[in-house]
């Protein structure tokens, strides 16, 4: 089973959980479950959205994850450095290492990104490249897979990008099939 760990943080953007349901549908489709994910957070407990909801995390540390995934904000924070620090160690143990919309920053700030393509929100994709001017944005890509590192676009991209992840792990037919169920090109 592959273990997916979804970092949020307080005033996260709540759309960046149908990455969740993703991976959640894939599981039904499949004899036995292929995904377990966890909601992590620096400090574990209730962390909530930039709409107030609330969700449980279990605070992130030395476990190993298949896949960690960053979720985005409404604009790019300044991760702390035990995010960093996590962010480097989880990215040398797992196969893959994304982000969400404007999590590509926090990528970015650990120095994942340097000499990679990326993507993020359109709207502060120019940010992006003023700022980290080693990483090649391409602001007008819904998702880009480069070696272990994948970044998304903007807000609801979360699903074409695990759609993605799902088409690499399990297949076409059963991505198509989540995609099916979600209603979801």
């Amino acid at each position: 089973m592959k273990r997916i760990g979804l970092v949020v943080f307080p005033g996260f953007q709540i759309l960046d959980l149908m990455a969740v349901t993703v991976f959640e549908v894939a599981n039904t489709l499949v004899t036995k479950p292929a995904y377990e994910v966890e909601l992590l957070s620096e400090l574990g407990g209730a962390v909530a959205s930039s709409s107030g909801v609330a969700v449980e995390t279990k605070r992130f540390g030395r476990a190993t994850y298949d896949t960690v995934i960053v979720g985005g904000w409404i604009a790019p924070i300044t991760p702390s450095p035990s995010l960093l620090a996590f962010l480097n160690s989880a990215s040398k143990a797992s196969r893959r290492t994304a982000s969400i919309c404007t999590g590509a920053f926090v990528l970015a700030e650990a120095g994942l990104l340097e000499g990679r393509r990326a993507t993020t929100h359109w709207a502060f994709a120019r940010n992006m490249q003023a700022r980290f001017p080693k990483i090649k944005v391409q602001e007008d890509k819904i998702y880009i897979v480069d070696g272990s590192v994948w970044t998304s676009a903007g807000m609801t991209s979360c699903i074409d990008l695990c759609l993605a992840m799902v088409e690499s792990d399990l297949g076409a037919d059963i991505a198509r099939d989540v995609a099916r169920k979600m209603v979801v090109y």
